[in-house]
């Protein structure tokens, strides 16, 4: 079970339509493989999706950094040296997806050569986990065909409605329209990717209050210290840490201090072994998680699903598993299906992620 290779391979597929937030837009996938090859014949995959306007990662730079300094730390350790892996990363500032791709990637190996789902290597709560559907900038109108699309085709009745907007009433009218165009049986919460100020924050939760919300996510930024307490002091519906909290001791800061009262935890980000220390400092402060998206491809879903359907905790709530439908492609095999409003855990050995080598061969830009 020792590594004898880590690959970081970049590919670029463009999106059908751009996904527009208040920290930045996407208009391609351009990610990066990873694949740690073992001596056994194992190889384990993973995805890297770089996101420079919030973790300052570029698709070139997470292939430099695995290639030049992550990969030579790596060789030789056994897929069971898990703590000394993460060590040798930690060494290393920053790099978040890149770090987290290489850890899932010796999970989904190292479930491979033991034939075990990660899901059960994790703890096996559950085979499945229902849905919820992030919706990005765009016209009240055209936000809710979408919206409708979604429930329509696919059962998802959840839905994260991106705002941050000015003025507010962009937003506001959004989930204004949103509720009344879909009625009480959905669930909605709003994400603002630190684009108002708490003033205008509270402002916007005020004009939403009658809108029934489930949470509000990352209205304003962490950095406006008293601004964001005075902010969650007011609310009424948990506030979800997300990016201001990427680490266990970010999340204890972020809810000890009071400038939040629930976390997203996002394996993309914080990997399989980082994400288990989140969850189990979660579960021990008796907060709501719910299992965030870093608008991955099908491969960054499966693992997102594989996570949060091993405990109750992170299965409680519908996780963000569906911005991979506004890809125009993927890299999956067998691509994966959304139905009932659920997504399930592939089954078979690992993450049970099998890559279409043509697919791959096509879309991949170091060649």
């Amino acid at each position: 079970m020792k590594i004898t290779q880590v690959e970081a391979i970049p590919f670029a597929i463009p999106y059908r339509k751009p996904l527009r937030f208040a920290s930045g837009e996407v208009h391609a996938a351009e990610h990066v493989l990873v694949r740690v090859h073992t001596d056994d014949g194992i190889v384990g995959v993973a995805e890297a999706p770089p996101r420079p306007f919030t973790y300052g990662e570029t698709q070139a730079g997470i292939v430099a950094v695995i290639d030049s300094i992550f990969a030579p730390q790596l060789v030789g350790l056994s897929l069971l040296d898990r703590e000394t892996a993460h060590a040798r990363l930690g060494r290393t500032v920053g790099n978040p997806t890149a770090k987290s791709a290489i850890d899932m990637a010796m999970w989904d190996a190292l479930g491979r050569t033991l034939d075990v789902s990660v899901t059960e290597l994790l703890g096996g709560f559950t085979d499945r986990m229902r849905v919820s559907h992030m919706l990005g900038f765009d016209e009240p109108a055209a936000m809710l065909a979408e919206a409708e699309k979604m429930r329509d085709n696919y059962g998802i009745t959840t839905f994260k409605v991106k705002v941050g907007r000015r003025p507010v009433f962009l937003d506001t009218a959004v989930v204004r329209a949103l509720r009344e165009g879909l009625g009480d049986s959905v669930e909605l919460y709003v994400d603002g990717n630190r684009g108002w100020t708490a003033a205008e924050s509270a402002r916007a939760m005020k004009e939403m209050a009658d809108l029934d919300l489930l949470f509000a996510e990352e209205l304003c930024p962490a950095d406006d210290v008293l601004g964001r307490r005075w902010l969650v002091q007011q609310l009424d519906v948990p506030f979800i840490a997300d990016e201001s909290a990427v680490s266990p001791a970010d999340v204890t800061r972020e809810i000890l201090g009071g400038s939040a009262t629930a976390v997203s935890i996002k394996t993309a980000r914080t990997g399989f072994t980082r994400s288990q220390r989140t969850h189990h400092l979660a579960e021990g402060l008796g907060l709501e998680v719910v299992m965030g998206n870093q608008i991955d491809g099908q491969l960054g879903s499966l693992c997102s699903v594989a996570f949060g359907a091993a405990y109750s905790l992170t299965s409680r709530r519908a996780g963000e598993l569906s911005n991979f439908l506004d890809m125009s492609d993927d890299l999956l095999a067998e691509p994966l299906r959304i139905s009932d409003g659920e997504l399930t855990v592939r089954p078979g050995a690992g993450l049970g992620a099998e890559l279409d080598p043509d697919k791959l061969r096509h879309y991949r830009q170091d060649s």
